[in-house]
């Protein structure tokens, strides 16, 4: 992704797509444009937007704002996949968006998976909740026995060295 490329993987230049819905210049048109430029806010570290864009209100969910930072700065992020959107268009009030978020904090990578939903309030998206969507881990290498060699390089048995319980 070249730096003027948008973060949320539409292929446009930032400040045609997601950077007028994160500055305020303009409204989010539709859930999953707001969804994507949630997203680009992480990848961003514009947290404040993330606040601004939430329901207040009923159920009140706060963000702790520090946390959310530091998860932002510390993660490395790979890229925003959309799997469904339901209702969210412009003539709606409410929107889901099942996306998946990738990147990679403290050297592992990892996949936020999450339906969220969306509601409209004064011709305005915002974030109303979210649910995780578990997702299978799906081993990438063989697995290893516990008499095969141990995968460390040491020579013994994978039970005698780092299998050991």
């Amino acid at each position: 992704m070249s730096k003027k490329e948008c973060p949320c993987g539409s292929g446009k230049n930032r400040a045609d797509c997601c950077e007028p819905i994160i500055k305020g210049k303009t409204p989010a048109p539709t859930a999953e444009a707001l969804m994507r430029a949630r997203y680009s806010a992480y990848v961003l570290g514009e947290i404040p937007f993330i606040a601004d864009s939430c329901v207040r209100g009923e159920g009140d969910h706060e963000i702790d704002l520090e946390e959310t930072k530091k998860w932002s700065k510390e993660s490395e992020w790979h890229g925003l996949k959309i799997h469904a959107v339901t209702g969210g268009a412009a003539s709606d009030s409410e929107g889901q968006v099942e996306f998946s978020a990738f990147y990679s904090r403290a050297g592992l990578k990892d996949e936020h998976r999450e339906l969220a939903f969306f509601k409209k309030i004064d011709n305005k998206w915002l974030y109303a909740e979210g649910r995780l969507v578990p997702t299978t881990i799906v081993r990438s290498g063989a697995k290893v026995g516990r008499n095969d060699p141990c995968p460390c390089g040491s020579g013994k048995k994978y039970k005698h060295c780092c299998g050991r319980a």
